[in-house]
């Protein structure tokens, strides 16, 4: 089947993880003080040396690795390869600060690979089936991510890009794309245009593979209504490598982490402790096979839960559970802690489309959360009355789930503006009223 489903790491004993896990580690940090001045110093400033370091055991005494820390070392600084050697580079969009750059040598780029043909094939991918690839290419980590794993995996690689829906659709149904590699709200997008269109019948398709943004089951279970496929989540972070780190299996049952590459672990976002299996917290990565640009500690800021019971599916690696959150994007709304994921669960729970704003404001110190919603076009022919009833109804729904009041307001149809990349949920205009 080729060298991305490896069963000696994908399924190998946690005895055999383990001991591969602890002996790279024990190199990357070797590697990365004597190379990168930057770690080095982090170190030193925790007390710890190379040679304290023997496996996996003494993982929690090294220091942890923020964006911050990416940020400050921009754009070399971090770098435990000569320039010569790398081959690669890409980059975060940089929306909050200074960009985030990350290096790959051509062995990185082969490993980052490897892990997405290891996604597709375990959303059901061979040789035979026909990629669309409608992630963003260029800088982003999406489009080359899917498009190299497509091409380790064999099968027919459509570099769509995102953007340009008339034309997705044509090659779509033109050449029988049958697995879709996307954003979920561009998954929403396409199967929401491919009805209007009465295209239905004219696509292939039998798998996606959504990741790059937050999404619940219920919008899951809508694409996967609309599109008649399954729809598989994907993980990655351009910081580690780009989406691949960790993807979900036929038993959708979490995102397995490849840990042949990668150490997960879950900690108390205020304290930093390590926490046990089955607690919830924020994930944290260690690059293990990384050349050029590895990291230690790695704190994603996603909150998540690690599981390593076995799945049925046969793989013994660890399990992540879609990822509930952001502790960066995490809303404080008079002082009760808010995810987007919460709300778009009520939702689409009451049957309205994933297609939703959220804008909160501060005037007299005091908070206000706003939910723009779409309505479908059979709500939209409903009388003021029966509007009016269903924004109260959503306005209960949501306190029941947060806990606090949240003005609703229910707007036609196709009036909030359709992302083509990552939806921007969100609209925080508080800072606008600070003195």
């Amino acid at each position: 089947m080729g060298n991305y489903f490896d069963p000696k790491w994908e399924c190998a004993s946690r005895e055999d993880l383990r001991a591969r896990q602890s002996e790279l580690l024990v190199q990357t940090v070797e590697r990365v003080y004597q190379n990168v001045p930057y770690y080095r110093k982090k170190m030193d400033e925790a007390g710890v040396k190379p040679e304290h370091i023997h496996g996996l055991e003494d993982l929690h005494l090294l220091p942890f690795l923020t964006k911050d820390d990416l940020r400050e070392a921009y754009p070399y600084g971090l770098m435990a390869r000569p320039l010569e050697d790398c081959v690669r580079i890409h980059s975060t969009s940089g929306t909050t600060g200074r960009r985030v750059v990350a290096f790959y040598t051509q062995n990185d780029v082969d490993m980052w690979e490897n892990c997405c043909a290891r996604a597709l094939a375990a959303a059901g991918a061979t040789k035979s089936d026909v990629v669309q690839v409608c992630y963003g290419y260029g800088l982003f980590t999406g489009g080359p991510g899917l498009h190299g794993g497509s091409h380790k995996l064999g099968s027919l690689t459509l570099p769509m890009s995102s953007g340009n829906t008339d034309r997705q659709i044509q090659f779509m149904t033109d050449l029988g794309a049958t697995v879709l590699c996307c954003t979920p709200s561009y998954a929403a997008y396409l199967a929401e245009t491919i009805l209007e269109r009465g295209l239905r019948n004219k696509i292939k398709l039998k798998a996606g593979i959504f990741g790059a943004e937050a999404w619940t089951e219920e919008m899951r279970h809508d694409i996967e209504e609309k599109l008649g496929i399954k729809a598989y989540d994907i993980y990655g972070l351009t910081e580690i490598s780009g989406p691949g780190v960790a993807y979900e299996c036929s038993e959708q049952k979490g995102m397995h982490i490849n840990e042949d590459n990668f150490i997960a672990e879950i900690i108390d976002p205020r304290t930093g402790e390590v926490l046990p299996d089955g607690e919830k917290g924020e994930l944290v990565f260690t690059s293990i096979t990384k050349e050029a640009f590895p990291l230690i500690r790695y704190r994603t800021k996603d909150i998540t839960i690690l599981n390593h019971e076995p799945c049925a599916c046969g793989r013994t690696s660890v399990r992540m559970r879609k990822p509930m959150g952001r502790s960066d994007d995490m809303l404080i709304v008079k002082g009760v802690n808010v995810f987007p994921s919460q709300i778009e669960t009520v939702l689409m729970n009451q049957g309205y489309p994933a297609n939703y704003e959220i804008v909160v404001t501060r005037e007299n110190n005091s908070d206000a959360i706003e939910v723009k919603v779409e309505m479908t076009q059979e709500m939209f022919s409903d009388s003021i009355s029966e509007v009016a009833g269903r924004e109260k109804k959503l306005v209960s729904a949501l306190k029941a789930m947060l806990g606090i009041y949240c003005k609703v307001r229910l707007v036609a149809p196709k009036s909030i503006e359709r992302s083509e990349g990552k939806a921007k949920r969100v609209i925080d205009k508080r800072n606008l009223y600070k003195g």
